[in-house]
């Protein structure tokens, strides 16, 4: 999406999926990360963030954490002219 790549989306929904592994605890990376989901929610995209051993360990509760949010911006999508 514009100058930044995204791990997952879903243009439909505008739904963004970023599943981050451990250097994302470093500052300037989490700089980047920002400045990447501010941009995109401009854009009107909802960013789903995930820690790897999250998906890993917890992956049935992420799965139907997305497609909760995919279901309420499919609703919100639905009720705008």
């Amino acid at each position: 999406m514009g100058p930044y790549i995204v791990d997952f989306i879903c243009c439909e929904v505008s739904i963004g999926i970023e599943l981050d592994g451990g250097q994302h605890n470093e500052w300037t990376v989490q700089q980047y990360d920002a400045r990447r989901s501010a941009f995109l929610e401009a854009e009107g995209f909802t960013i789903l963030r995930y820690w790897n051993s999250e998906v890993l360990t917890r992956m049935d509760q992420v799965l139907e954490a997305i497609r909760q949010a995919a279901v309420e911006r499919r609703t919100l999508k639905s009720l705008l002219p």
